[in-house]
C-alpha cells in the first residue's frame, strides 16, 4: 500500500456519511437484494457450514433478519451469514436495529449486541465447533435505554491490530460514537484499505481508526492451526454478520468497491471526494 492512498483516505475521511435520500456515485453493490440470501452462506456453531439452524438467517418484509423463535436456548450456538466473495478494499454500509427480547441462554455480553465482520477467513475453512471466523469484528450494540453504549467498537476474534503507532492487542475497544438507544435504524460504515487502514463510521462521524490488521491473539476457538498464521497481514477476505442471541435487522447491506483504485492515488482521491460529498 502506498503512504500515499493512507494519507488522501485520512484527509477525505474525518468526516464522512452517506445520506439516505443522497444521489450516489456508481459503482455500489447491494450485498443484501432485498428478496432473498442466494448470495450468503451461513455458519453457526455446532453445525456444519450452510446449515441455517432454526431459520436464524432469514428475509422479512425486505430485510435481513436474525431470529431465534425457533431456539430452545441459545447454547452458544454462535452465528455468521457471509457474503459469497471476499473483498480487500472498500466502503461497507450495513443499516441495522435491534429489535424485541434476547433469546434464553444468550450470555448477558450479547444482549443489543451483533456485528460486521471484515476480512473474515473463508468460511469453508471454518471448523465445525468454531465460534468466530478469524476476522475483524466492527461491533454493533444497542442502547439499553439508560446507560452509554457505543457502538461501531472494534473486536478482534483471531486478530491484532496496530493503534497510534503500536500493536494492540485486546480483544475489544470502544469506539468515540454516539449511543443509540430503542429500536431506531443506525447506518454505520467501514472504509477499508487492504492491509493498511481501517476506519469505522456511524451517522456520518468517524468512530474509530486503525492500521495493518493481522492475524494473531486468541479470543476464537475449536479452529484450523493451519489457517491462524500469527503475524501474517490481512489484505482481503469474506464479509459476514452476525446472530450473537440477540435478534436484530439489517435493511441495508451495500458496499462499494475500492480495489481498483488502490494503487491509482489520484482516482482514489476522486471517488473518495465523490462519496464524502454527494448531496
Amino acid at each position: 500500500m502506498r503512504p500515499s492512498v493512507i494519507v488522501i483516505a485520512l484527509l477525505l475521511f474525518a468526516g464522512f456519511s452517506l445520506g439516505l435520500s443522497r444521489p450516489k456515485p456508481r459503482g455500489w453493490i447491494q450485498l443484501f437484494n432485498g428478496k432473498d440470501l442466494k448470495d450468503w452462506s451461513v455458519k453457526i456453531s455446532k453445525h456444519p457450514l450452510d446449515d441455517n439452524f432454526g431459520n436464524t438467517f432469514r428475509v422479512e418484509d425486505g430485510k435481513l433478519v436474525v431470529r431465534y423463535d425457533q431456539y430452545k436456548t441459545f447454547d452458544e450456538q454462535f452465528g455468521h451469514i457471509f457474503y459469497k466473495k471476499p473483498f480487500s478494499a472498500y466502503l461497507l454500509a450495513v443499516e441495522y436495529r435491534f429489535v424485541g427480547e434476547q433469546v434464553a441462554g444468550g450470555p448477558g455480553w450479547a444482549v443489543r449486541n451483533s456485528g460486521a465482520m471484515l476480512h473474515c477467513q473463508d468460511p469453508k475453512t471454518m471448523g465445525v465447533d468454531q465460534d468466530f471466523p478469524i476476522s475483524l469484528e466492527m461491533q454493533l450494540l444497542g442502547g439499553d435505554g439508560q446507560h452509554e453504549r457505543h457502538t461501531a467498537n472494534l473486536c478482534t476474534p483471531g486478530t491484532n491490530v496496530v493503534m497510534n503507532g503500536k500493536l494492540f492487542t485486546p480483544h475489544c475497544i470502544d469506539s468515540k460514537s454516539k449511543t443509540y438507544h430503542g429500536d431506531r435504524w443506525v447506518r454505520a460504515e467501514t472504509l477499508v484499505l487492504g492491509d493498511s487502514l481501517v476506519k469505522h463510521i456511524v451517522e456520518g462521524d468517524t468512530v474509530l481508526t486503525y492500521e495493518k490488521p493481522q492475524i494473531g491473539g486468541g479470543n476464537v476457538i475449536h479452529y484450523d492451526p493451519a489457517v491462524k498464521k500469527d503475524g501474517q497481514l490481512l489484505r482481503e477476505g469474506y464479509i459476514s454478520l452476525q446472530s450473537e442471541s440477540h435478534p436484530v435487522e439489517f435493511r441495508k447491506v451495500e458496499l462499494f468497491d475500492l480495489a481498483p483504485y488502490l494503487n491509482k492515488p489520484e482516482q482514489l482521491r476522486k471517488v473518495l471526494r465523490q462519496l464524502q460529498n454527494r448531496k
